[in-house]
């Protein structure tokens, strides 16, 4: 049985490993996660050096978070700038038109490259797994939250990869693309945090009092998704599990009460950002439908007539 590649990813990873940009690309990518690790162990060695312990392998286990949250910040950056110019670059080069008259879908074609930027980054990600084996070695940890962590990587890269996409599809210019992705980036990432902010600062007096259903909107933040699964590999506790213990059901809200126990939270909110994710991507195929694409064109030109 012959398995057929979505077009869009054939194109792309050939045209991405026949050049020196993916090479040096990875050069780059490997010479930042190296200094993070050098960075880590430094301050492992030093932080060894004023305990009473003498097992300095014990603090090795610390270079995971350390190496991982590294890997997840380039990729936040690396990805929006692969996706940001998949269709606003094919209008600049004026093969848009072109690309439309395929027999794919427009939701095909967005989701190829969406898959096109996930297939690099798992590239990068396998390349840095000698780097991260250290800490499984000897650290202690399972082998198995390696596997984890590459779902995770994967579920972060979709993600990104959508936003950029989105981005791609509304906008004419790859640099206008970028930042409309930076900018939703700021809007998921920090504006997300302010209503259980303004709700604990002005409603309850304190912080995490009375903060209500006003925390579900951190469900879409991959910040906290990583908080919450990187405590729950390094300590097998949740960060929202503790919280809720220490408040009322009331102080919490009762749909935030029920969510944030064990690894309901962190699997929920997985589910979210997927969800959102496929969201952008949709609204995504929707621009780039001709059919709706034309019908903006032909109101533009109405007005100008």
């Amino acid at each position: 049985m012959k398995i057929r590649l979505n077009p869009i990813v054939k194109k792309d990873l050939q045209v991405t490993v026949r050049s020196m940009r993916m090479s040096w690309g990875l050069f780059a990518y490997e010479a930042a996660l190296t200094i993070a690790f050098l960075v880590a162990l430094a301050f492992i060695q030093d932080a060894a050096s004023y305990s009473y312990s003498d097992n300095i392998y014990s603090y090795l286990i610390y270079l995971f978070p350390v190496v991982a949250v590294a890997q997840v910040c380039i990729v936040a950056l690396y990805v929006p700038i692969i996706t940001a110019s998949s269709i606003s670059g094919e209008k600049e080069r004026q093969t848009f038109d072109i690309m439309l008259t395929t027999c794919m879908s427009p939701f095909a074609i967005v989701f190829g490259k969406v898959i096109s930027a996930v297939l690099r980054i798992i590239f990068f990600v396998i390349a840095s797994t000698p780097i991260m084996a250290l800490s499984f070695v000897v650290g202690g940890l399972s082998w198995s939250y390696l596997f984890y962590y590459l779902l995770a990587v994967i579920l972060f890269s979709v993600f990104a990869g959508s936003i950029g996409i989105f981005a791609s599809a509304f906008c004419r210019k790859s640099v206008a693309a970028l930042l409309l992705s930076f900018v939703i980036y700021f809007v998921i990432f920090v504006l997300t945090f302010v209503p259980p902010i303004y709700r604990s600062v002005f409603a309850g007096g304190g912080y995490g009092e009375s903060a209500g259903e006003s925390m579900l909107p951190l469900l879409w933040n991959p910040v906290v998704f990583f908080e919450e699964f990187f405590s729950q590999m390094m300590t097998g506790n949740s960060i929202m599990a503790t919280l809720r213990d220490s408040l009322d059901r009331d102080e919490v809200g009762i749909l935030t009460y029920v969510l944030a126990r064990g690894k309901v939270w962190m699997f929920t909110s997985a589910g979210c950002i997927l969800l959102l994710s496929f969201l952008f991507m949709a609204l995504a195929a929707w621009k780039v439908n001709p059919m709706h694409a034309g019908s903006g064109r032909r109101r533009g030109k109405k007005k100008v007539d």
